[in-house]
């Protein structure tokens, strides 16, 4: 059976280009980056090239650039490296956030931090108004994510911005999913801190990093060394950094993408009745479509796709698992049922015209067969015909 991937959102493919590239550092460039001789100048000349690469990507100074092992760990220091240096700081978040931000914030509470949480609206979208009204006089740091891990919608990064920069709040930007996806300037978005990991966009994964507006403090979140300019101790991922650099040059066909997207979603919206899009009336990233499908669960078309071959996901890759419904979903204001009852499909460069066609086929069957077996489903039928 040959085996289709359709969960880019979860992690993507290391990129061909990137993996020559990372195989030939393992091999060559095995120097620590912090000695003086030979090897480790190399070392270091390979980190910095690729920390020009990526600030070239993100429009940023490269000095602005900190080197992590990943997303989470990149929220973490913006949260809690803020937080440490501004007593009395008020987080203020949205309810839709990655757990690594929701986590962080369940912490910096505990310690006695105030967190304020914003609800989006129906469609997606924390609303621009709702930050402003819940900035204050005290130090103020929001953290909002560019784009949605489950629904692909985007934020208003750039109005959020303009909105914290009048109240001299600091803005943090969770980018996990948008860096490599959506074309961005970090100097036109006005950000303060900007997240992002190497395995959502053609890098392999245990590599990310962390954009620091110049002339913004934070604290570490480790000790031990003078790395990251005493900003992250550790020696480097020096081949995780080469390849990060190497993966922000690739080319995102956005619009191929975006069209194998809409095909995807105008497909299976034609071929199942009774599906929706949450958050299709949004802005949305060009490879991500969350489809609710009534009277069938979400896990158990998950299970059924991939006996057919096609990887997808009922929701995010760190809540897998998890028996609750989606908390984005609930938050958008569906009911737990309606949120157990959705999947999601996220696409990348991999992906064909024949795959995308072959996926709707599966998904048609799968839910006409689930729903000939729900209860549910019947009940609901027969309610709608009574």
């Amino acid at each position: 059976m040959r085996h289709s991937y359709f969960d880019y959102n979860a992690t993507a493919p290391v990129a061909p280009e990137v993996l020559r590239t990372l195989a030939e550092s393992l091999g060559d460039v095995y120097g620590n980056a912090s000695s003086i001789h030979y090897f480790g100048q190399m070392a270091r000349q390979r980190v910095e090239a690729a920390r020009r690469q990526l600030a070239r990507r993100l429009d940023c100074a490269a000095q602005e650039i900190v080197f992590t092992s990943g997303g989470t760990e990149a929220d973490n220091l913006a949260l809690f490296g803020a937080a440490r240096v501004r007593p009395g700081i008020h987080i203020v978040t949205s309810s839709i956030e990655h757990p690594a931000i929701l986590s962080a914030c369940g912490r910096l509470e505990r310690d006695g931090v105030r967190v304020t949480y914003i609800a989006p609206g129906p469609n997606g979208v924390v609303p621009v108004d709702a930050i402003q009204a819940a900035l204050g006089a005290s130090p103020c740091l929001v953290s909002i994510m560019h784009a949605n891990n489950e629904t692909g919608v985007v934020q208003p990064i750039k109005e959020i911005a303009a909105v914290t920069r009048a109240a001299g709040a600091l803005l943090h930007v969770d980018g996990v999913q948008a860096a490599g996806k959506l074309p961005f300037s970090l100097q036109a978005l006005g950000v303060d801190l900007y997240s992002l990991s190497g395995h959502k966009f053609g890098a392999p994964k245990g590599v990310g990093a962390l954009y620091v507006r110049k002339g913004v403090a934070i604290d570490p979140l480790f000790y031990g060394g003078r790395h990251e300019r005493e900003r992250r101790a550790g020696t480097e991922n020096v081949p995780g950094i080469i390849a990060l650099g190497c993966a922000a040059e690739l080319d995102y066909d956005a619009a191929r993408i975006a069209g194998l997207r809409d095909r995807l979603e105008a497909g299976i919206l034609t071929r199942v009745p009774a599906s929706t899009v949450n958050g299709g009336h949004a802005q949305r990233l060009p490879n991500t479509t969350n489809i609710r499908f009534a009277g069938v669960e979400g896990e158990a078309m998950t299970i059924a796709l991939d006996l057919r071959g096609f990887a997808v996901s009922s929701g995010s890759a760190c809540s897998s698992g998890a028996v609750e419904p989606s908390h984005v979903l609930l938050a958008m204001g569906l009911r737990p049922d309606e949120a157990r009852s959705s999947v999601r499909f996220s696409l990348g460069p991999g992906n064909t015209v024949e795959e995308v066609d072959e996926l709707i086929e599966a998904t048609a069957e799968c839910a006409g067969h689930l729903r000939r077996i729900s209860a549910t489903w019947r009940l609901e039928e027969e309610a709608a015909h009574a």
